[in-house]
């Protein structure tokens, strides 16, 4: 299971939080329903950027722009993030959030610093070039494990592969039979990607429980 809700509150009281702007952000998206990631996976995220300082990112989920600003503040000045979101509302969002953040000179964020890809991660994928040091997976989780090929393919030797949400608020663990109908593909899914990266001789997985579960994969 994922930590319990008292645990995690109990571990959030000592963050530290982030740039103002992203604080603003955080609390707006809480209120308007929007999910973002939460503080604990936040926490993660920081650290390992602060640990790896990650030259090239990418992130294939984009929703509000809330991680891609975390991790454009962790990061290096020289860092670049691309990030891809195929929701026109979230598109338009995440654009206004970027803009606003280097208006306000926070979360280390300057011109050109965050490219917006804007469509299906998997057209997008198979178009991008390069290597990539660390990539973040937040978005539609039964596309994991479709998606893993392409990840790495463009995820470099010794880079960084963060996998969010894998535990599905404890649905994984379950039967199949356990969880709704409409969820059984997801759950089926995640299932075969989270064996796939702890059983692939040219990766090290670890599985953490923190926040709605994370992986952590480096390629060997």
């Amino acid at each position: 299971m994922t930590l319990s809700e008292r645990t995690a509150s109990f571990i959030d009281l000592y963050d530290k939080g982030n740039c103002p702007f992203l604080d603003r952000l955080e609390t707006e998206s809480i209120a308007a329903r929007v999910p973002i990631i939460r503080r604990g996976t936040a926490s993660c995220l920081r650290f390992l950027i602060k640990l790896t300082k990650p030259k090239r990112i990418l992130e294939i989920g984009t929703a509000v722009g809330f991680s891609a600003l975390l991790m454009s503040e962790a990061a290096d000045e020289e860092a670049h993030i691309d990030t891809i979101e195929n929701y026109d509302k979230r598109i338009k969002a995440a654009k206004e959030n970027f803009l606003r953040a280097e208006e306000s000179g926070e979360c280390n964020m300057k011109p050109g610093r965050i490219t917006l890809y804007e469509g299906d991660a998997t057209e997008i994928l198979k178009s991008l070039e390069g290597e990539y040091d660390m990539i973040f997976m937040d978005a539609a989780k039964a596309q994991y494990i479709v998606w893993l090929p392409d990840i790495l393919r463009l995820l470099k030797k010794g880079g960084l592969l963060v996998s969010d949400n894998v535990l599905q608020d404890g649905d994984v663990i379950e039967s199949r039979f356990a969880v709704t109908r409409r969820n059984r593909t997801i759950h089926s899914r995640m299932r075969e990607y989270l064996y796939e990266l702890k059983h692939r001789d040219d990766l090290e997985t670890v599985i953490l429980q923190t926040g709605d579960g994370m992986t952590l994969s480096t390629k060997l």
